[in-house]
């Protein structure tokens, strides 16, 4: 039909620039986040487009729920308000004809939702935990950032190096400050490099440098002037993280059914099933009453968005403490808005018959 092609046009273009506006928001809400970590040290600042990559696999779910909630609310909300729905209506069409186009619009994207929630957010999380593990378990000198001060893996020294070759091989003016036995010492030489001895060790080497040692607080400070100064670089095994409730693949969760296991299932189940709801709900939470103002829809979307979001993560947290049976909390939320789905479909439609004469 004609209104089925119509309204498809609409979501599909109303959805492109909904989601783009959101992922938007999600990412640059994240780099802020991943910038001030790699400003302080605690990541490298080439692990920032990585971290990003893994946060965005695990984010699609919820945000392509979301587009779609808005995508067909804002499209039937344009509607009503230029009263578009009325002509629709005075034709023949009832209010459940706006089902179909908007279910062909929703059952591809749920599709895709479900894959992203039961497989590949999952092995984003477990490939980000793998990553933060190799990255904790890189050699100090990989871990060097010109201007930038940095702390080697055991925590017992602090270094900064004004400048470093492409390959980090070679550094310039480096200054390296360290307590052993409870003596504070400090190193600085005008340039660095890496060698690699026949068994395979690594060493960093500092060229032309001087070494301060002392105690703080007395006078006597030991000065060392050297020419060349070698240390053997601790390599280590990265450890392969713990798997969690997050990382864990959903085939995992069923297998080993603990009461956090089956929280996190529950919550994995239920984002496509609320996109589905939510996607229904737009229909008649659309309408506009032009007594009630033109944003109260909004308003009442958004009150709905939020309760039905929280109820799943109550719903989580108890079926994860072992205060509510999976049999029960996968899906009693979802009763709850299906029930008040069926609700405002039948008060929507009395609403229209009666504003028809019907």
């Amino acid at each position: 039909m004609i209104f089925h092609r119509a309204l498809l046009r609409e979501f599909a273009g109303l959805a492109g620039a909904v989601f783009m506006t959101l992922f938007a928001i999600a990412l640059t809400t994240r780099l802020i986040r991943l910038l001030g970590d790699a400003a302080g040290g605690k990541i490298p600042s080439d692990a920032v487009v990585a971290f990003m990559g893994f946060f965005a696999l695990g984010a699609l779910p919820v945000l392509l729920s979301l587009t779609m909630f808005i995508a067909v609310l804002l499209t039937l909300t344009r509607s009503w308000r230029d009263s578009e729905m009325v002509i629709w209506f005075s034709a023949g069409l009832p209010l459940t004809a706006w089902l179909k186009p908007v279910m062909l619009f929703a059952l591809p994207q749920i599709a895709v939702i479900t894959v992203l929630s039961l497989f590949i957010s999952p092995w984003a999380a477990e490939m980000g935990e793998q990553y933060q593990s190799r990255l904790s378990a890189r050699d100090d000198v990989s871990r060097v950032d010109p201007g930038v001060f940095g702390e080697t893996g055991g925590k017992d020294r602090v270094f900064f190096v004004e400048s470093v070759s492409g390959d980090k091989s070679n550094v310039q003016n480096v200054f390296v400050a360290s307590t052993q036995q409870q003596r504070q010492g400090v190193s600085m030489s005008r340039s660095g490099h890496t060698e690699t001895a026949p068994n395979g060790d690594r060493f960093i080497v500092l060229e032309n440098g001087r070494r301060y040692e002392g105690t703080p607080g007395e006078a006597q400070y030991r000065v060392t002037e050297f020419d060349r100064y070698a240390a053997r670089i601790e390599a280590k095994e990265s450890e392969k993280p713990a798997l969690t409730q997050k990382t864990l693949n959903t085939w995992g969760l069923i297998v080993a059914p603990s009461n956090p296991n089956l929280g996190e299932l529950m919550w994995r189940i239920g984002v496509p099933i609320s996109a589905l709801l939510l996607a229904l709900l737009a229909i008649p939470i659309s309408f506009v009453n032009p007594r009630a103002g033109r944003s109260a829809n909004l308003l009442f979307a958004l009150f709905t968005y939020v309760v039905y979001s929280n109820l799943l993560s109550i719903a989580q947290a108890r079926i994860a403490q072992g205060r509510l049976e999976f049999s029960t909390g996968w899906w009693i939320v979802h009763a709850g808005m299906a029930a008040l789905l069926v609700f405002m479909f039948a008060q929507r439609m009395q609403l229209i018959r009666l504003r028809l004469g019907r």
